[in-house]
């Protein structure tokens, strides 16, 4: 049922974070602020696939 996704910067496009997500419930794509160790600064990092 969960799938893992992951999460990249939207600065460098690197894929820094992996989670995992309930397609059913959440079907729209997360975006979250992480610290994102190559531009080292908190930045928005949004769903990709992994």
């Amino acid at each position: 049922m969960r799938e893992l996704i992951g999460f990249a910067c939207d600065k460098c496009k690197r894929k820094n974070y992996t989670s995992t997500k309930n397609r059913k419930t959440t079907t729209e794509k997360i975006a979250l602020k992480k610290f994102c160790a190559a531009c080292r600064t908190h930045t928005l990092h949004r769903e990709v696939k992994v």
